[in-house]
């Protein structure tokens, strides 16, 4: 059996506990008997190997060795701080951001945002993010930031980020993007685009206009592209 289980809790004195979804999938859809062995990780950039010692309706017990090897991250680290969009493509956002190596994801309060970031959407975001790792392997946890507007964004950012606003227009992204960045910044807007305030308040805020190509990108796909070109470790 060779499925990966999030846990929600890092194991202690040789033990973790599958609780919830993760253990209904296990013990209920996939039948794991004790004594099967899956792998497991706990978002902190560390995976084992498990073996199931017991099962209870929403419990299921794991004898767990040592730590596998940890996974080294390569190139900058990447927010992105987006204007949500609608229903399943925010599901489809995160779960490419995540594959990519994207570090923390903002969801970006604009004047023309069409989907807001409340609790239960947040929550749903955070779901998406596991279950990508899950599938794609990897075992730190793409951050689900608050929600946050452009001026409050630019108050949280490290001094040497490279900020970026996706606007038509722009500069070259390779003309701005050093390729020894260690923190790179990009805010995506609404597909109706930010407005002449909020573009006035980001380069107020060091942001950068740069264009992703000659053509009018759909949300999820401008920041896509952006994490490809900012992401060299990325690999099909």
């Amino acid at each position: 059996m060779s499925e990966r289980f999030f846990l929600a809790a890092a194991p202690k004195d040789g033990q973790a506990v599958l609780v919830n979804d993760e253990a209904r999938h296990l013990s209920r859809v996939l039948r794991a008997k004790v004594g099967d062995e899956v792998r497991v990780f706990d978002g902190s950039g560390l995976e084992w190997t498990a073996r199931v010692i017991t099962i209870g309706r929403d419990e299921v017990t794991l004898a767990v060795g040592e730590p596998l090897p940890a996974q080294t991250a390569t190139g900058p680290r990447l927010t992105l701080a987006v204007a949500l969009p609608k229903g399943d493509r925010q599901k489809w956002l995160v779960e490419k951001l995540t594959e990519l190596g994207t570090a923390r994801l903002v969801p970006l309060a604009t004047h023309r945002g069409v989907a807001e970031a409340t609790p239960s959407a947040v929550g749903r975001l955070q779901r998406g993010v596991i279950e990508a790792c899950k599938q794609c392997g990897r075992n730190t946890l793409m951050e689900i930031a608050p929600p946050a507007t452009l001026e409050t964004l630019s108050a949280l950012l490290p001094s040497d980020a490279i900020r970026l606003l996706a606007h038509p227009g722009g500069r070259a992204f390779d003309e701005v993007v050093r390729p020894d960045a260690h923190d790179i910044v990009a805010a995506v807007g609404p597909e109706g685009g930010f407005t002449d305030e909020e573009i006035a308040s980001a380069e107020r805020g060091g942001f950068q206009r740069v264009s992703l190509g000659p053509h009018i990108l759909r949300i999820e796909t401008a920041a896509i592209a952006i994490a490809a070109r900012s992401l060299p470790h990325c690999s099909p």
